[in-house]
């Protein structure tokens, strides 16, 4: 299978790349990485996937939504303008120390709170969306 950073170039779109993915890690890791996924999707569902940096999913909606990066023992939604999104439910638990990104890192077992989770999707959409005008 051809597994190339969208930016070298490959007739694999972005969505069969995290296919491929998700099939790849074949554990709790990748059905939590397609329950996010089906999560962006369903809370905007004009949000377009990438393919960056070697193998990182990207969710982009009038700029970057948000990473979906897979390591051994957590599956980690970075938000690239996690620091100034209301963080009500008190998602975000890794990368607070920065000035721009905020992360949540789930780890195997943990529920999501899908209505939580969904709605700093749409936050970011929204604040993407506001301070491209």
């Amino acid at each position: 299978m051809k597994r190339k950073d969208s930016t070298e170039g490959t007739t694999d779109s972005p969505s069969q790349l995290i296919d491929a993915r998700i099939r790849e890690l074949g554990d709790w890791r990748g059905d939590t990485l397609a329950r996010i996924r089906a999560l962006i999707k369903q809370a905007d569902p004009d949000i377009v996937e990438e393919w960056k940096w070697r193998g990182v999913p990207v969710w982009y909606h009038a700029g970057m939504v948000c990473t979906g990066e897979s390591y051994k023992s957590v599956v980690k939604v970075t938000f690239a303008k996690g620091a100034s999104l209301e963080d009500p439910s008190d998602l975000f638990n890794s990368s607070l120390e920065g000035n721009t990104r905020r992360a949540i890192d789930f780890h195997e077992g943990e529920e999501i709170d899908e209505k939580a989770f969904q709605a700093l999707i749409r936050a970011a959409v929204a604040l993407n969306e506001s301070s491209g005008r």
